[in-house]
């Protein structure tokens, strides 16, 4: 191992170039700082690489292919559709490839260094970054930690070629005749939704009363409706026991209602849960405080229990998000270069890219209601709407929780198509504290999507125009 001979000094160091250590360390550099990140693997981390956007480019083939197949009510009727799914990989890979080298052109602009391999601290003012073939050592005054998390791996379902996680299951090489998917929360269902899309038969076991637990059920009933027209099977209150490999496939037992019951499948993927990547860093032996689940105890600007390191994404505490972990790398950022910055969670959305979407952002009515509040809620579907009419995509509703006393918005939840991007909208109506009313008195484009919040709000106020009020 050739070792470096003189520590590198810099003023921060980022460790994990993720959405959360990449937007850190860009901003660090916009506020001054001379900056150095490192990277164990990929710049992008795993949502650029092995998460988020490759699954994201999936999806969407996905959906290509069922509606090329599915658009007689449209009168479209395409015969002998078929999927090149070498070709699909090429695209999702293609995604993936200009959006690293975006990032990576960005982190040069910038005029931040890239220290490729891991870090392990010997003190809180110094890291060793080591690869197989060199070592060198780095000395900062802040560093800002930012290494994600790993899929966690059950006992019984140990990884292998056919037992697989997230990662595993964004390179398979065909597309799966039968898969199992163990756990149904977002990722589990996601996957589990393109790959019946692309045309696999899926099973969804999850231990829980019901998949997609994170959401409520007025939204996840619908998502279930559709995943059961695409001959999904889905197993609740179910215990995976373990699993057998054949030449061919994998044979999986779990237990349901007392019964024991076996499935045969090409691939079995394991979603039960991530794990933060705190640990083989030295952070122990520094005598940092960890809270529950190896995850890292914060302050509001992201600071631990040691001053001059801080800590984001999905090592901290909160939903294990890409875009909360560029928001708190803004924030640690900023509070190392001195501003006032802090973290505020009121208006940070949750997206689940089902068939159709999900999206949500701050408090539902339960927990409107569990706050103290006294709410009023009202929703508008989008069955009633023209542009989702044209879209042949009616499935789904808009839903507003305002307090009562003077119409704030509270919160906001969305099921149906193009979720995802309807739901920025109410994020900042509730980042600005707006009411019900000023959603409503916004002139909103017609027709569009968009026109269902603006419905909703009608709703909650009690004078909705497009549908009949109660």
């Amino acid at each position: 191992m050739v070792v470096g001979d003189f520590p590198i000094e810099t003023d921060t160091l980022v460790i994990g170039s993720g959405p959360g250590g990449y937007v850190a360390a860009i901003r660090a550099a916009q506020t001054g700082q001379k900056v150095v990140i490192v990277e164990k693997e990929h710049i992008g981390g795993v949502c650029l690489n092995v998460g988020c956007i490759p699954s994201k480019a999936l999806i969407s083939v996905g959906h290509r292919f069922e509606q090329a197949k599915h658009s007689d009510d449209m009168g479209i009727t395409a015969t002998d559709v078929k999927i090149d799914f070498s070709k699909a990989q090429a695209f999702k890979d293609s995604v993936v490839k200009k959006l690293t080298s975006g990032v990576s052109g960005l982190l040069k602009g910038n005029k931040i260094d890239v220290a490729m391999g891991e870090a392990y601290f010997v003190d809180a003012n110094t890291v060793r970054v080591m690869d197989d073939k060199s070592a060198q050592t780095y000395t900062f005054k802040n560093v800002i930690i930012a290494t994600g998390s790993r899929p966690v791996e059950i006992p019984t379902f140990k990884y292998t070629k056919r037992v697989i996680n997230s990662t595993g299951a964004l390179s398979l090489p065909e597309v799966p005749g039968k898969l199992v998917v163990i756990g149904g929360g977002y990722i589990g269902t996601e996957l589990g939704s393109a790959f019946a899309n692309l045309g696999s038969n899926v099973t969804i076991i999850e231990g829980g009363d019901d998949i997609l637990a994170g959401f409520e059920k007025q939204m996840t009933t619908i998502v279930k409706k559709g995943l059961k027209k695409k001959g999904v099977e889905i197993a609740v209150k179910a215990s995976a026991k373990g699993v057998e490999e054949t030449e061919t496939g994998v044979v999986v037992t779990y237990e349901v209602g007392g019964e024991e019951k076996k499935v045969e499948a090409d691939y079995v993927l394991v979603t039960v849960g991530r794990r933060p990547n705190t640990d083989e860093m030295g952070l122990e032996e520094l005598g940092i405080k960890f809270a529950e689940r190896g995850l890292l105890e914060v302050d509001k600007q992201c600071r631990t229990s040691i001053s001059n390191i801080y800590a984001i994404g999905d090592i901290v505490a909160g939903p294990q998000l890409a875009h909360k972990a560029s928001y708190e790398g803004k924030v640690a950022a900023e509070a190392i270069a001195g501003q006032s910055s802090v973290v505020d969670y009121l208006a940070i959305p949750a997206v689940c890219f089902t068939d159709p979407e999900m999206a949500t952002v701050g408090l539902n009515e339960a927990q409107a209601k569990e706050q103290g509040y006294d709410v009023v809620a009202g929703k508008f579907p989008f069955g009633a709407n023209g542009r989702a009419l044209a879209l042949n995509a009616t499935d789904g509703f808009v839903k507003l929780v305002s307090r009562k006393e003077d119409g704030l918005l509270l919160g906001a939840q969305i099921v149906g198509q193009g979720a995802s991007d309807m739901i920025a909208e109410l994020g900042l109506a509730i980042e600005a504290g707006m009411t019900v009313e000023d959603i409503a008195m916004t002139i909103h484009a017609h027709p569009t999507l968009g026109e269902i919040a603006m419905e909703a709000a009608e709703v909650v106020m009690g004078h909705p125009i497009h549908i009949l009020s109660k």
